[in-house]
């Protein structure tokens, strides 16, 4: 039932750690891949280290700028037209902003920008990708499933005192308001679209990953993990996995649903 074969897919945000991930294990489980990202060089790079290990598999990299509704309307068409069909979305790209400062400043002093820009993307990016990839799937007799992503910030707030003297990149890190804020209005909108759909054949879900390793200093994984029951930050199989669930025919029966994969974070 975790067969991908003759399945296809894109995954926005491809060119980042989980998209990257997420394009992984679709290629691994037999599917046709499109990776989207507005950074076509990291798109690429995706492509290239899956088809490095995995020869035969099929992915093509294309440039999409999911906040802008012409650009996701042609690169969908692009993928239909090649693939003939798009059965998988993998509703992931997010944004920091290229500004980290800013998209780390505290709740006081946020710019109102920012907080715009941050929402163009997790926001609206994924409304104008559900809707475009939507009006294909609904001509499809197969329907379609979509999994997008939240975070464990979308579902309870972050615990103020792991950010003590904790750093990402080099910059003091915090989790900002936009974020979270973001990512709870992406499990609302995936619950309305999987009520929306529903008798269509459209299933949709949300996976909601808890922290995963990516750049942070020593103290801020200690905190973090202390926090966690399970005593450690996420691997990045482990949300592979989950999301490999959603995306194939062994959730068949499950949609409207968020899958929270924090390592029973959000249980106390």
């Amino acid at each position: 039932m975790f067969n991908l074969k003759n399945r296809n897919a894109i995954v926005t945000g491809g060119g980042g750690i989980v998209g990257r991930g997420f394009s992984k294990i679709l290629s691994e489980y037999g599917a046709n891949v499109a990776v989207f990202d507005v950074d076509i060089e990291s798109a690429n790079l995706t492509v290239f280290e899956i088809k490095k290990n995995n020869p035969n598999s099929n992915l093509i990299a294309i440039h999409c700028d999911v906040t802008k509704p012409e650009n996701v309307y042609e690169a969908v068409e692009q993928v239909n037209k090649i693939f003939g069909s798009i059965d998988i979305l993998s509703n992931n790209a997010a944004t920091k902003t290229n500004n980290l400062k800013k998209f780390l400043n505290s709740f006081e002093d946020y710019d109102l920008d920012t907080w715009r820009e941050v929402m163009s993307v997790n926001i609206d990016g994924m409304f104008l990708m559900a809707q475009a990839v939507g009006k294909k799937m609904l001509t499809q007799s197969d329907g379609g499933s979509i999994v997008q992503t939240a975070s464990i910030y979308g579902v309870i707030a972050p615990d103020q005192r792991i950010y003590e003297g904790s750093q990402y990149l080099g910059q003091q890190i915090s989790s900002p308001a936009v974020y979270a804020a973001s990512k709870a209005a992406v499990i609302g909108f995936s619950k309305y679209l999987a009520s929306y759909w529903g008798d269509k054949k459209i299933r949709v879900n949300t996976i909601s990953p808890g922290g995963v390793e990516s750049g942070q200093n020593d103290q801020f994984k200690n905190n973090y993990s202390s926090r966690v029951p399970m005593g450690r930050m996420a691997e990045l199989n482990e949300i592979e996995a989950a999301f490999l669930f959603l995306a194939s025919d062994s959730s068949s029966y499950i949609t409207g649903q968020n899958l929270i994969v924090d390592g029973g974070l959000s249980s106390w």
